[in-house]
């Protein structure tokens, strides 16, 4: 329950766009939570299949055959990079939200300040405080993913190029 306060507090002082941050930092973890479970759970099982289907053919070594064996590794390909660019978007929204949250809170400092008739350094250093948390959560849900969304793609690679290995060629 004392975490619950703490992030209100958080959101609290850094303003609205910390929930803008917030619903783009959870769709982020959650396609790419998706992606891991695919790669590691259900892509074995259907490169398993493919494989299986491609011993099981009488002819490996035609033309036709090696179109086939392309078209199959190109939809493994895509499967596995499927809703990529989509994390990569979401990634590159969390500083841009977060700038947005400091341009916003530093008008909202500048309103204050010319609306008191105040240029109190105290005032003012208060509202930077506040105007540059968004910055922070932007760029740190954002760090978040980079690692792990290069992971991710790192690890398609290495998928669907091992899957074109168990797919010889003759």
């Amino acid at each position: 329950m004392e975490l619950i306060y703490t992030i209100l507090d958080f959101i609290d002082k850094g303003g609205w766009v910390l929930w803008w941050i917030g619903l783009v930092l959870f769709l982020m973890w959650t396609f790419i939570i998706e992606r891991y479970w695919y790669i590691y759970s259900q892509f074995p099982k259907e490169a398993r299949m493919m494989v299986a289907q491609w011993n099981a053919r009488e002819d490996t070594k035609s033309w036709r055959a090696h179109r086939i064996r392309e078209a199959w590794v190109s939809i493994a390909r895509e499967a596995l990079n499927q809703r990529m660019l989509l994390i990569k978007t979401l990634i590159a929204i969390c500083p841009l939200l977060g700038l947005l949250g400091t341009v916003t809170g530093m008008i909202d400092v500048f309103e204050s300040m010319s609306g008191q008739g105040s240029g109190s350094a105290r005032q003012m250093a208060g509202g930077i405080f506040k105007a540059t948390i968004p910055t922070m959560a932007g760029m740190v849900s954002a760090l978040s993913g980079i690692f792990f969304s290069s992971r991710l793609e790192q690890t398609a690679y290495i998928k669907s190029h091992q899957l074109a290995d168990n797919l010889p060629h003759h």
